[in-house]
């Protein structure tokens, strides 16, 4: 977050307000920095509640001494990225995220100036929101199934290289060339690898792998080794051996066969259950060894297992540990607002990424395991850095929330009239408290419960 796109934050946050009732929000450079840094150490230190950071027992100086409590909620309750009217109508329906676009492409813009590996993976990501939204998916078996989805691509180590938010697949067809009949599967992969250089192995689950994407990727020399379904490779199903002779053949049994230009493997491999891949660069051999339970022996046995497998396994975890990550110390965002929980979700991408770096050049640089800051220490170091900025104090955010009250209110130095609550032995008294009319200029209901008795 450099201070060109905090600018942005605090102009596009100062002006929606201003043009939708009139009001004024003062919002600096500095005030961005610290509502991100305070958002980020709220993630640290887990509260029932958000408004407990400023309790007069358990407060945190570090948040409450920088920013007032009702201060934090405008800025989360108006937090914009974009000026709505300076949006072209075309521009809006073509693209849905047009509310968080600088905010994602400022990151997605760090992602691509990442050093690429020679093996990445592309996977899902969930991004938890249970709000209403037009765009919002539901994807099965995941920590998080409701909310938008993210396709991701990652290195090994989890360093995300590249993202494409769904959207729908007429949007991303647009973005494709040479779309024409391919599935959505295939559209992601061709979107994601227009970044790769030649040579790259990429690795992916079975909803990803077609025949014509794989055939697609070796014309760019990008070679794809994946799960498969079946039904995508039932010619060279016809030739393996059906499930059952493996499963007499026993845990570990395999078969391959190999399309008539060589270039594309398919793989079958008896584990707990049948698994088929499909690879543009590997095969079964060399066959190694792996530990399985053995529910009939009722204990750990050796059995053989391919090379593609332990490519696989071994190659295609990294969005999953980039996801791992991102779950420990979520910013927590109870909010209706879509917008919010986007921004705070590539937040903490960008955390998650920044620290697998560092993690990275410390272990490059030979310093013990001890001396590297853990994921936790370090988002406190990047809260604490936010929070440090040079901007208002703490009085001064409390002239400005008074400043900013709705002219409706009443005031300095006058408090409203509350009318008290009668005794009960004047509210239960037969016919003295029965009902008479009144001419009152400021005329309220009463606040108690009356009791009527009739003689």
């Amino acid at each position: 977050m450099d201070s060109q796109l905090t600018k942005l934050l605090a102009d596009c946050t100062k002006s929606m307000p201003l043009a939708k009732n009139g009001k004024l929000l003062n919002t600096t450079v500095e005030e961005i920095y610290h509502f991100f840094g305070a958002a980020i150490l709220m993630s640290c230190v887990h509260y029932p509640h958000t408004r407990m950071f400023w309790s007069n027992a358990i407060q945190i100086p570090a948040i409450s001494d920088r920013m007032s409590r009702d201060r934090f909620f405008k800025l989360r309750s108006n937090l914009k990225a974009v000026t709505d009217d300076d949006i072209p109508e075309n521009r809006k329906k073509a693209d849905r995220f047009w509310k968080v676009r600088p905010f994602m492409d400022r990151v997605l813009k760090g992602c691509h100036l990442q050093a690429q590996p020679e093996c990445v993976s592309t996977d899902e990501q969930m991004i938890p929101f249970t709000g209403a939204c037009p765009f919002r998916q539901y994807v099965q078996l995941k920590p998080n199934p409701v909310g938008m989805k993210n396709f991701v691509l990652a290195s090994p180590g989890g360093i995300v290289l590249d993202f494409e938010v769904y959207q729908g697949a007429k949007t991303l067809s647009l973005q494709v060339e040479d779309s024409e009949g391919l599935g959505l599967g295939a559209l992601v992969i061709k979107r994601l690898c227009e970044t790769l250089h030649a040579g790259t192995k990429v690795y992916c689950d079975r909803f990803f792998t077609t025949i014509s994407a794989v055939d697609f990727m070796l014309e760019k020399q990008v070679y794809l080794t994946c799960t498969v379904m079946k039904n995508r490779v039932s010619k060279a199903m016809e030739k393996l051996p059906s499930d059952k002779t493996l499963k007499q053949q026993g845990g570990g049994a395999s078969a391959t066969v190999a399309r008539a230009d060589g270039k594309l493997c398919v793989v079958k491999w008896y584990d707990n259950k049948p698994v088929v891949m499909l690879s543009a660069i590997q095969a079964k051999q060399p066959k190694d060894t792996c530990q399985r339970w053995s529910k009939k022996d009722k204990k750990y046995v050796i059995v053989t297992c391919p090379s593609i497998v332990q490519e696989y396994n071994a190659k295609m975890g990294g969005v999953d540990l980039s996801d791992r990550m991102i779950s420990y110390y979520r910013m927590s965002v109870r909010t209706k607002k879509w917008t919010t929980c986007m921004l705070m979700h590539f937040t903490d991408l960008a955390l998650a990424n920044s620290w697998l770096l560092y993690r990275q050049d410390e272990q490059e640089n030979g310093t013990p395991r001890k001396a590297t800051m853990k994921f936790l220490e370090f988002r406190m170091e990047v809260a604490q850095v936010s929070l440090s900025k040079n901007g208002i104090s703490h009085e001064d955010a409390r002239v400005v929330d008074a400043e900013e009250e709705d002219v409706h209110q009443l005031k300095p130095g006058k408090r409203s009239r509350v009318t008290p609550v009668p005794h009960v032995s004047v509210r239960t008294c037969s016919a003295v408290h029965l009902l008479e009319m009144a001419v009152l200029k400021n005329a309220m209901p009463c606040r108690a419960q009356v009791l009527l008795h009739f003689l």
